[in-house]
């Protein structure tokens, strides 16, 4: 196909040749590249039509039709030279990828039919599909690999067309199946529906043009054919009295498309036989210069040297429109792919690279909770990830709500106040009426609950309100337990005691401390799902942190148990309990005084009622039970002031801080460098090993990457 005959080449040479190496890298199925595609039905002349347009000798034996795509690119250059290759489909392996790559034909400068029918031959085997003499084989009988043919020469315009096999409705015995027919409709519609392609679509004159699927198929994906160019062959072979109905399709009276019609006529059967070659060029100029009535159409729109100059201009029409979106899709595609191949982390296929993997996790987590732990939440944009990586604030606010309800419902039975006595006279606490009923109970854990850990946490309910009547209560306790005593009491009694009024404090702890262990691991977590993209890696880290995160979480709640056993033994050296105690007793002893009427006397030494104060009531002495009652109250509310504020403070500060948080060797503190160190070959390879998909992933967003970035600068320099 020289430019003599053709006439004007592509106006930029320079774009076409890189479109043409977008192809060869394989992009053609993410990006949508302008391109000139050749479709149509084995029989409607395509071959001989793509003769006429490249020059090329194509086959016309049915059993050496294309069976995959072909793209045919010509060049611009100052020595001929024809290179055919194979560019392998982007879902091949990568051993076909190698082997297909491998198969080349270069340095020839000619191509005859023979020897490009021995080519075809070769390809067929090469691709898997059997060669024609073999019919077809086990790998089916067509190829979604591209067969590239380049050819240069001084004398070749630049043009580049993508032939795919022509749609067929028979089967052919030991050649095609029913599958095959199937395969072919999806391999041209996915060419088709390229919006950036400009369709081909070979159509016989001498046949019914509302029969021909082809051009349905077209409509599908140009619906308003726009970017579609009708080729009508045979034009000898219309029936007389047919051939208005044709020229209404030329003239774009009939059928009317935005590129309109252009007519060719192929050598015939009796051309192809003559030993003397006819000069397909010189016939067909004179037939539609003699041949009436195709001696009345537009020259412009008739002949394989018009069709191949306004296919030129298309091309480069379309080039011109895409190249800069083609560019903006190939820029676009590349942030996607780097985004996902860097989601992957670097590669881990050896035991070094899958330990530096680890210590990169451990080192940034180390890093965060370090922040976490001093509340700096501004240093470093994760904290915006997920609210429960704030484990400082989590924490301190569970100690807040930890304090308030050992505070509110850590009571069995509410204390009276200090006004108290038998006498009645003195009030109890407002607040005591509005308690509510004692038989209700609530949960001590406000915080998530994780299955695999259930078994050590605990959630036990707790009385919503204390008992309110303690004096009878008490009452009882001293009774049921008296001995001999004159003026006092067995001292184990204030055990006894003690143990009683506290009982809940067992449950609120351990509820408090496993909502420690629950935001502790809660934080853990999510901070180790976001640092490690892969949750296969995710989680096969967690599984291996398990055991010893499991341990420490033990010993938080082996300390709570501690301090509750500790704290069953009633003791202090703290004077303020003396001074609580002390208060009361002053306190006591003042409501019992301001209860008795007061007495004076007149000059005569008799006894007088305060003006106004009308008869009152006597208060009667309180007897020796009582005392020790009210005694042994007032000791156990003191110490409880004491013991209350120290047991709150030990929990939140030993069982939960210490062995949770900020201890030297707490939960958070698990996943370090050290337990990175300490991994053997076989942990690190169960960890952080890749799997074949994510290795066959790595591979084909690695040679993506490289493909984009290759584009990237073909587009930038064009």
């Amino acid at each position: 196909m020289d430019s003599q005959q053709t006439g004007q080449g592509l106006s930029s040479p320079r774009l076409l040749e890189i479109i043409d190496s977008l192809l060869e890298l394989n992009l053609g199925d993410s990006i949508q590249l302008p391109q000139l595609l050749v479709v149509g039905d084995q029989s409607s002349g395509k071959s001989s039509v793509l003769e006429g347009v490249t020059g090329l000798p194509f086959p016309r034996d049915s059993t050496l039709c294309t069976r995959f795509a072909t793209q045919i690119s010509f060049r611009r250059a100052a020595n001929a030279a024809i290179n055919i290759s194979i560019i392998p489909h982007k879902d091949a392996s990568m051993e076909d990828q190698d082997r297909l790559k491998a198969w080349k034909k270069t340095g020839w400068t000619s191509l005859d039919q023979q020897k490009f029918a021995q080519v075809l031959d070769e390809v067929h085997e090469v691709m898997g599909i059997g060669g024609p003499s073999e019919g077809s084989n086990a790998k089916g009988s067509f190829s979604d690999d591209i067969l590239k043919i380049e050819v240069a020469g001084p004398d070749q315009q630049h043009l580049s067309v993508v032939d795919v096999p022509g749609i067929f409705r028979k089967i052919t015995e030991g050649v095609t199946t029913q599958d095959d027919i199937t395969s072919v409709r999806n391999m041209v519609n996915q060419y088709m529906k390229n919006p950036r392609s400009i369709i081909l679509a070979v159509i016989p004159a001498n046949v019914d043009i509302a029969t021909q699927e082809i051009l349905d198929m077209a409509k599908v994906h140009d619906k308003d054919e726009h970017r579609t160019l009708g080729v009508l062959t045979k034009p000898d072979l219309v029936d007389k009295g047919a051939e208005d109905h044709v020229l209404s399709l030329m003239a774009g009276k009939s059928h009317k498309m935005s590129l309109g019609w252009c007519m060719v006529k192929n050598p015939g059967q009796q051309d192809l036989k003559r030993e003397d070659k006819v000069d397909r060029y010189a016939s067909e100029k004179s037939f539609f210069k003699t041949e009436k009535p195709w001696s009345s159409l537009d020259k412009s729109r008739v002949g394989i040297v018009s069709l191949r100059s306004r296919l030129v201009e298309l091309l480069t029409e379309i080039i011109h429109t895409e190249f800069g979106n083609v560019r903006k899709d190939v820029i676009g595609d590349l942030k996607m792919a780097e985004k996902k191949l860097e989601a992957l982390g670097p590669s881990r296929v050896s035991q070094s690279q899958q330990r530096r993997y680890l210590l990169e996790i451990a080192t940034k987590f180390q890093a965060i909770t370090t922040h976490a732990m001093e509340a700096r939440y501004g240093a470093d944009e994760i904290f915006e990830m997920s609210s429960n990586l704030k484990l400082a604030t989590a924490v301190v606010h569970r100690d807040e709500d930890f304090s308030d309800d050992v505070l509110r419902k850590g009571l069995t039975m509410r204390f009276k106040d200090d006004s108290f006595t038998f006498t009645g006279a003195a009030s109890e606490n407002a607040s005591e009426a509005a308690e509510g009923e004692e038989d209700e109970a609530v949960e001590t854990r406000y915080h998530f609950k994780y299955d695999d850990l259930e078994d050590l946490l605990i959630n036990e309910d707790i009385p919503a309100a204390p008992g309110q009547d303690i004096i009878k209560w008490l009452e009882h306790l001293y009774k049921t337990s008296r001995g001999f005593e004159i003026g006092g009491f067995d001292p184990s009694l204030i055990q006894t005691m003690w143990r009683k009024q506290s009982s809940n404090w067992r449950n609120l702890a351990l509820g408090y401390t496993s909502d420690i262990v629950s935001i502790t691991h809660t934080y853990i977590l999510d901070l180790l799902n976001i640092l490690c993209q892969d949750k296969r890696v995710s989680a096969n880290l967690l599984e291996a942190m398990m055991e010893h995160l499991t341990e420490r979480y033990k010993r938080a709640m082996d300390h709570t148990h501690f301090i509750l056993h500790v704290e069953n033994n009633p003791w202090t050296l703290n004077r303020y309990f003396a001074e609580n105690l002390e208060k009361s007793k002053q306190q006591r002893a003042k409501a019992v005084m301001e209860a008795k009427n007061e007495v004076v006397c007149d000059e005569y030494g008799d006894d007088i009622e305060p003006k106004g104060e009308g008869d009152r009531e006597q208060p009667s002495s309180m007897s020796n039970l009582q005392n020790t009652v009210l005694l042994l109250h007032d000791i156990l509310k003191s110490y409880y002031k004491v013991a209350r504020k120290r047991f709150v403070d030990n929990v939140c500060m030993q069982a939960a801080d210490h062995q949770l948080v900020r201890g030297p060797d707490t939960a958070v503190k698990v996943l370090s460098p050290s337990f990175v160190d300490d991994l053997t070959a076989d942990q690190l390879e169960f960890i952080a090993g890749e799997d074949s998909f994510t290795k066959r992933e790595r591979i084909d967003l690695g040679s993506q990457v490289a493909n984009l970035k290759k584009a990237r600068k073909l587009l930038l320099m064009g």
